[in-house]
């Protein structure tokens, strides 16, 4: 059969030079301009940071997991209150992931058979279970705009029998999936495994595609693999995608897999990398990063980065920054993530006027230069 299904991204300009492009998706609250970075708020939170400081940042779209809100508070409860939105008080867009990146991480409590998975609570150690379409239907309770299909993660490095019958798994659940969905205005993203095998990435998305879905997402990549490798697979992936339907490159990444992702055709990414470094001192800059508790900032006057206008760069300088984080006061969690974010949004726009202008692999090359890393 193949079902496919009208496509909510609206391509607007495509580059002359690479698979860059830029575009509109269209969601049940609001239009996100792609190419998109969406931090993560895992548990209904981008963490030390409120739904306010997101929007002034510049962010247009947030994740939240289904895994751990199916644990904690519980998708009934979330539903009660109107749904995930109401429950934070986030009006803009949300994805919810489908948990299976969780339960893969937690291999040790977790068993996967036909059926679906079958876990332990990382809390207090209780049975759950989640099938394809249990996934489906919690994300319905969450009343998230872009749900995905529930997978089967695959370790690096995993020989082909392995990935093979993992894959194979991932394409039945997803059939099962779509299958179960009902008719909310909810989209409905299909995720591409196959490891590191570019003949069976391409037979998965092949069979994605034929089942049908709303967006295609990349997954069982940045588990650990070289970068390189990384780069080779989703490239070798998106050209067997629509060209007229959203690609999502899960987990990723670093500001330069950004770069190299847009640069390959990816239009949504997700990683915790900008919160978690934040948290940790770790600050992206246009030239590049800064770890704030270095000595050198002790008495400087500057800010993070004289070239980011955001809150944080408005009004704060490194030494008070570098002050607060060395006194684990909390207000330097929620400092240096505003300006991470909004690190991450910007630079999100940055590829959208350079793909609108047709000159992103100029854009790419400035941005190594940079950094010194041409």
């Amino acid at each position: 059969m193949n079902n496919t299904r009208s496509s909510p991204l609206t391509v607007l300009h495509q580059s002359s030079e690479c698979r860059a492009r830029c575009g509109i998706l269209q969601t049940l609250h609001g239009t996100i301009k792609t190419p998109v970075f969406m931090p993560v708020g895992t548990q209904a939170t981008v963490k030390a940071v409120t739904p306010e400081n997101l929007e002034e940042l510049g962010a247009q779209i947030i994740l939240g997991n289904t895994y751990h809100l199916f644990i904690r508070p519980g998708h009934a409860l979330i539903r009660e209150f109107g749904g995930l939105h109401s429950f934070m008080n986030w009006n803009r867009p949300l994805l919810t992931d489908s948990g299976g990146f969780q339960i893969f991480s937690l291999k040790d409590l977790a068993t996967i058979s036909e059926e679906g998975a079958g876990f332990r609570s990382h809390l207090d150690g209780a049975k759950l279970f989640l099938s394809p379409e249990d996934a489906v239907h919690v994300q319905e309770a969450l009343g998230s705009d872009i749900m995905m299909v529930l997978d089967t993660c695959i370790p690096w490095p995993s020989d082909r029998e392995e990935t093979e019958r993992a894959t194979a798994l991932t394409g039945r659940w997803a059939a099962r999936s779509r299958q179960s969905q009902s008719d909310t205005g909810q989209l409905l993203f299909g995720i591409v495994q196959g490891g590191m095998f570019p003949d069976l990435r391409q037979k998965a998305a092949e069979e994605l595609i034929d089942i049908g879905f709303d967006g295609y997402a990349l997954g069982g990549l940045s588990v650990g693999e070289p970068k390189e490798l990384m780069y080779d697979m989703t490239e070798s992936t998106v050209i067997h995608l629509p060209d007229d339907h959203p690609v999502y490159l899960m987990g990723v990444g670093t500001p330069e897999d950004l770069v190299e992702g847009v640069f390959r055709g990816v239009d949504m990414f997700d990683c915790v990398m900008p919160t978690r470094n934040a948290r940790n001192g770790m600050l992206f800059t246009s030239q590049g990063r800064l770890v704030i508790k270095n000595s050198c900032y002790r008495d400087d006057r500057k800010p993070l980065d004289e070239h980011c206008s955001c809150y944080t760069c408005r009004n704060y300088s490194r030494a008070y920054l570098r002050h607060l984080f060395m006194c684990r006061e909390i207000l330097a969690y929620q400092l240096n993530s505003i300006h991470n974010l909004h690190y991450y949004c910007s630079l999100m726009a940055e590829m959208r006027h350079a793909i609108e202008q047709d000159n992103f692999t100029t854009f790419r090359k400035n941005f190594y230069s940079r950094r010194g890393e041409e």
